[in-house]
């Protein structure tokens, strides 16, 4: 089981999986906690640790435990599975969606970003709106929801007219998917679970606004993939230095300079099929684009 959960951080585009196992691996940890905590009666030892993901509702209460604003989206309800289940089961379709036509380090921006946003929003109507502010009894926010629904919406925002097979549904438009969960969480956000809503909206609207924002070239989610890409280069060996001599191969007869070292070997062609499954076409310098339209000549 371990080799296997290993496997899937190493394998390309597999963002989306890599998320379900973190947060399927931490509710599993916190359901046993939880359990025995309840067993053994030392429930004030659980409560402690669960502060570390629950992001509290009050100015005052969140500056002492900051982290929340990014933790809470990597738990969920200790109490019942069907928390965790729709919203792995929504990571699932959507996230190997988005990373389909984005590329993986587009997911897990989109995935921070909804987080970061419902976060936010929470924390604002919780504080400065009436309705909310009164609501003293609502314990924490909790949840991958609104990290979820960003991605829903960001790939939504990009194709909107792409056709999910639903079960007892049939075809649906995933347009139509986002609009239910859209009104489904604007009537939520005045009942029980309001601050749950209310994160949902904020990460809706976070989708929306960096799929508009990536499509003029703005890309939001960069200082999160050079952050990611940082902390894992720590932890990576450097490779030894290998020096060796290869003898040119002459240019043939008419061809020029441009066109001989545009010519890819078999492992630069794999190298660039390996980025465009990993970040997108997009992500290609000219050189590269040019190589893989050589090769594909051939």
């Amino acid at each position: 089981m371990f080799g296997e959960f290993r496997n899937a951080f190493d394998k390309y585009n597999n963002g989306h999986v890599q998320l379900i196992i973190i947060n399927v691996v931490i509710f599993i940890v916190m359901v046993l906690l939880f359990a025995t905590s309840k067993w053994f009666g030392f429930e004030q030892v659980f409560n402690l640790i669960e502060k570390f993901f629950l992001l509290p509702p009050k100015f005052g209460d969140f500056i002492t435990r900051p982290w929340t604003i990014i933790s809470y989206a990597f738990a969920h309800d200790w109490g019942g599975i069907w928390h965790i289940l729709g919203n792995m089961l929504a990571l699932y379709w959507f996230g190997k969606l988005l990373i389909e036509y984005l590329g993986n380090d587009k997911l897990i921006a989109v995935y921070v970003l909804g987080a970061l946003a419902g976060g936010v929003v929470y924390l604002m109507m919780f504080n400065f709106v009436p309705f909310f502010v009164t609501r003293s009894e609502f314990p924490g926010l909790i949840g991958a929801s609104a990290a979820v629904f960003a991605i829903m919406m960001a790939i939504v925002t990009l194709i909107p007219d792409y056709t999910f097979f639903l079960l007892f549904l049939g075809p649906v438009k995933i347009k139509y998917i986002a609009l239910f969960y859209i009104v489904v969480s604007f009537i939520g956000s005045v009942g029980a679970n309001d601050g749950g809503n209310i994160a949902h909206l904020g990460g809706l609207l976070m989708g929306f606004v960096y799929t508009k924002q990536l499509q003029v070239g703005v890309n939001w989610g960069s200082w999160i993939t050079g952050t990611l890409n940082w902390v894992s280069g720590l932890f990576k060996a450097s490779p030894k230095v290998k020096v060796t001599y290869r003898k040119a191969e002459p240019v043939k007869k008419g061809a020029t300079a441009k066109q001989s070292f545009n010519k890819a070997t078999q492992e630069e062609i794999d190298a660039i099929l390996d980025k465009i499954s990993d970040k997108g076409y997009e992500s290609l310098t000219k050189d590269e684009k040019e190589k893989l339209f050589n090769a594909s000549k051939k």
